[in-house]
């Protein structure tokens, strides 16, 4: 694809996210562990399951955040969309470029910005932890916060992550976990018990943002 239909689907892209949350309303909880870290000028992780990023991508819009977007080709297309809506990003992942990738959340980290990490991308399985958070989280020195999502109704993608979509006129809901530190001489028993605390604490406020509004992607879904 040329450059030219890139800056396209990414100008497109960037359009539609906007256009589908006009209608809907969105509500949140937790707002107050997040802002706390940025009160004190100090910046973190944010780690979202994959398949329900699209309306925290649209919250946290043109607040200087940078991406994990996996090397695989789709990602271009996901980087082009998110530079549209004011996200940087550093390209890798778990299962292609991941070191690359890590090392250009580290060197984010260091600048003092937020970091946004799809801790189960890019291809599974779904709503399961993968270390690539974690590492960052800890090699950077900076806490995890954990985003649920739930969506009353939405048009889910038949791919592995369910990718999801709210429809116009539903309610979102954002819930914010409590931030998580992940200690930097950590060893891989530590590390391994953080990675457990993560992937309950997502599990947990995906639950309560789905109960919220009624979100039917439940266990049954998986």
């Amino acid at each position: 694809m040329s450059d030219f239909k890139f800056r396209l689907v990414g100008r497109t892209g960037a359009a539609l996210v906007r256009a589908v949350h006009a209608t809907s309303r969105v509500t949140t909880q937790g707002d107050e562990h997040w802002q706390s870290l940025r009160d004190a000028d100090r910046a973190w992780v944010w780690c979202i399951w994959h398949g329900g990023m699209l309306s925290p991508i649209w919250r946290h819009q043109r607040e200087g955040v940078i991406a994990l977007v996996s090397e695989h080709r789709d990602g271009e297309y996901i980087t082009r969309v998110l530079e549209n809506l004011g996200y940087s990003t550093a390209r890798g992942s778990s299962t292609r470029g991941g070191a690359k990738g890590l090392r250009g959340l580290l060197r984010a980290a260091r600048s003092g910005r937020v970091l946004a990490v799809t801790p189960d991308g890019p291809q599974g399985p779904r709503e399961v932890m993968k270390p690539g958070a974690l590492v960052a989280a800890q090699r950077g020195g900076l806490p995890i916060i954990c985003i649920g999502v739930g969506m009353s109704r939405a048009w889910r993608a038949p791919s592995w992550d369910r990718f999801s979509i709210p429809k116009p006129f539903s309610r979102v809901h954002l819930a914010y976990g409590a931030p998580i530190v992940v200690h930097s001489d950590a060893d891989a028993e530590g590390l391994e018990e953080a990675s457990a605390q993560v992937q309950a604490r997502l599990d947990e406020v995906t639950r309560v943002a789905r109960a919220a509004v009624g979100d039917s992607l439940d266990e049954a879904d998986r």
